[in-house]
């Protein structure tokens, strides 16, 4: 990361950390707000137009809480769609991420592969996370009961009754590979964001915690240590970890978790420009009404 971001995210954070140590009300603790309602909407009949215009998308559907219930102020936008049968869904998939970095100035954040389906997670300005999902035509159907069909058709065969939920992994997996392991801490401190604004304080900290342990499994990459299940966290070097002094939630409260949300996006800025990933600079712009 340029010396001129750091110096201004290192100014975030110690704004928020004085606000915070004054005790001042949720109010006046409030971040400004990022992406715009109109802005999701904007992109998301983008994404339909350019949905409408290939021949090679025969489906599309609105997944997660946009789809059901209109979502809120902070959701982000998820979009999934049908594949014709006799081309590669990744084909397609990477032909859409070009245009979305061309057109929308989107970063790649991270995929996630469940069965059929490939999902794609994007970053765009003012911190609006975009996942696109993409499936074969055949296996295009509901995966859970947030799901909207938009144009087109499910696949035959399957009860139109979504299927029982079932207990599921605690966390998504990820391999010990640098741009994924800073992907998902930039997903996990949108979502920390959200949550803090819904009032979803103890899953706010959960997601807290998940973006300064990402920053630790990067600075543990970086130093040629074990990453997996926290092992290298105590062998990193002191200069290192006092960076993360200040990412522990010291109360489950909106100006606490903020607090610690400044400092582990921090860290993780910082770990993301030490390994030189090409995108740190413009996810640290993104993210810094964040902080």
């Amino acid at each position: 990361m340029e010396a001129a971001g750091i110096e201004r995210a290192q100014d975030s954070l110690r704004v928020r950390q004085e606000t915070s140590r004054l005790g001042r009300s949720h109010a006046e603790l409030e971040p400004p707000l990022v992406f715009t309602v109109e802005q999701r909407d904007a992109l998301r009949e983008h994404l339909l137009r350019l949905a409408e215009e290939d021949e090679r998308v025969v489906a599309g559907a609105a997944v997660g809480s946009l789809a059901v219930d209109g979502g809120d102020r902070f959701s982000d936008l998820d979009l999934s769609f049908g594949i014709a049968d006799h081309v590669p869904a990744a084909e397609v998939l990477d032909d859409w991420t070009r245009t979305l970095i061309r057109v929308r100035d989107a970063v790649h954040l991270a995929d996630l592969e469940r069965g059929p389906t490939i999902y794609r997670v994007f970053l765009l300005p003012d911190a609006l996370q975009f996942d696109l999902s993409m499936t074969p035509a055949a296996q295009f159907r509901p995966a859970g009961p947030r799901f909207r069909l938009l144009f087109g058709e499910t696949a035959a065969g399957e009860s139109e009754v979504p299927t029982p939920p079932v207990a599921g992994d605690l966390f998504i997996p990820t391999p010990s590979v640098t741009h994924d392991v800073f992907g998902w801490g930039v997903i996990y401190a949108l979502h920390a964001r959200a949550c803090i604004e819904r009032g979803r304080v103890w899953q706010a900290e959960h997601y807290v915690g998940a973006v300064r342990d990402h920053a630790l499994s990067l600075a543990c990459l970086r130093q040629g240590l074990r990453a997996l299940q926290a092992r290298g966290y105590d062998d990193l070097s002191a200069k290192t970890l006092a960076r993360f002094e200040d990412a522990h939630v010291g109360a489950v409260e909106p100006g606490a978790l903020r607090a610690a949300l400044a400092a582990s996006v921090l860290a993780l800025m910082r770990e993301g420009a030490e390994a030189r990933l090409p995108h740190a600079d413009a996810v640290a712009q993104r993210l810094a009404e964040l902080r």
